[in-house]
């Protein structure tokens, strides 16, 4: 694709991912000639927070000049939102680029844009994205962040060289890697945040003081992510299962099943793979793993029988 001093950008999708990334291209300098939505409403809200005045409900609208094609929608609609663009036939496909947002799909899924000439590329933004949030609220969190992408040599010169723009920066997923990336994303947001959920549960049960979980456990959490961050995993990790306090962890177990018993089987599991880094950490040995693996999986058959026999 030729160099520009700035692309022309068409969002086609315009929920959280459109008129965030859209706004921050906007916002560094380059066009966002066109915003296309399924619902006319939706294309001219995303428009106004982006700054762009053209809007559309239809893919034959995009303006000749686009040169970079950005589908936001949900993964569902990729494909079909592909093979609609090619059919569009006052596009450039020679020097038109186009990406999508799927964190599920690969480039391959671009492929009938690529049959036209088109340069295509993933480009999942390492974020997230809640639809409870306005797009204002999470502009800042979205600068600075991972791509994740694959496609041709062309294509991943051409999502460097969006990413730059974007203020972030591109990790190269193999293709066949690429669901197995995306598991790794809900880990790292919606496990997260589940267990942020399983937290306040936990300290609830103490006179109803789950709203206070979060100032309460900050200081450990914000240390703990820091301890990572500076080591490994392996390294930070602390607590009565890397030392081997057996004792420990079977207390804790039975106060899981006395006084939130739905999340025994949650903790539980944790707990088991704890046990396998402690191991391959090294601080703890094979006959302390075992006993503890052992420990753990009695209290999950026994929730299990209590479950099936509710």
């Amino acid at each position: 694709m030729p160099r520009r001093t700035s692309l022309n950008v068409a969002i086609i999708g315009a929920g959280r991912v459109g008129s965030v990334l859209g706004r921050i291209l906007a916002e560094e300098g380059e066009r966002v000639v066109c915003v296309v939505s399924r619902s006319g409403a939706s294309a001219r809200k995303a428009g106004r927070f982006i700054g762009c005045r053209r809007t559309t409900t239809d893919l034959a609208a995009l303006p000749r000049e686009t040169d970079c094609v950005f589908i936001t929608t949900p993964h569902g609609a990729v494909g079909d939102v592909a093979r609609a663009l090619a059919q569009v036939d006052h596009l450039n496909f020679r020097t038109l680029s186009a990406c999508h947002a799927s964190g599920m799909h690969t480039a391959a899924v671009l492929e009938p844009l690529q049959r036209r000439g088109a340069t295509v590329f993933s480009f999942h933004p390492l974020q997230t994205f809640p639809r409870d949030f306005e797009p204002r609220r999470i502009v800042p969190s979205a600068r600075g962040i991972y791509y994740g992408v694959d496609g041709s040599t062309k294509g991943i010169r051409m999502a460097r060289l969006l990413a730059k723009k974007l203020g972030g920066h591109v990790v190269l997923i193999p293709a066949e890697m690429r669901v197995l990336y995306h598991a790794a994303c809900v880990v790292a947001s919606n496990h997260l945040t589940t267990m942020m959920s399983v937290l306040q549960t936990m300290f609830g049960r103490m006179e109803g003081r789950g709203r206070e979980y979060f100032s309460v456990f900050r200081p450990i959490l914000m240390a703990t992510l820091e301890n990572v961050a500076a080591t490994s995993p392996a390294e930070a990790l602390s607590g009565p299962i890397a030392r081997g306090g057996i004792e420990t962890v079977e207390g804790h177990l039975e106060a899981v099943q006395e006084y939130v018993p739905s999340l025994l089987p949650y903790f539980a599991a944790v707990s088991l793979e704890t046990v396998r880094l402690s191991l391959s950490k090294g601080s703890i040995n094979v006959a302390q793993a075992s006993s503890m693996d052992a420990l753990i999986r009695s209290y999950l058959r026994q929730s299990s029988k209590e479950q099936e026999q509710r």
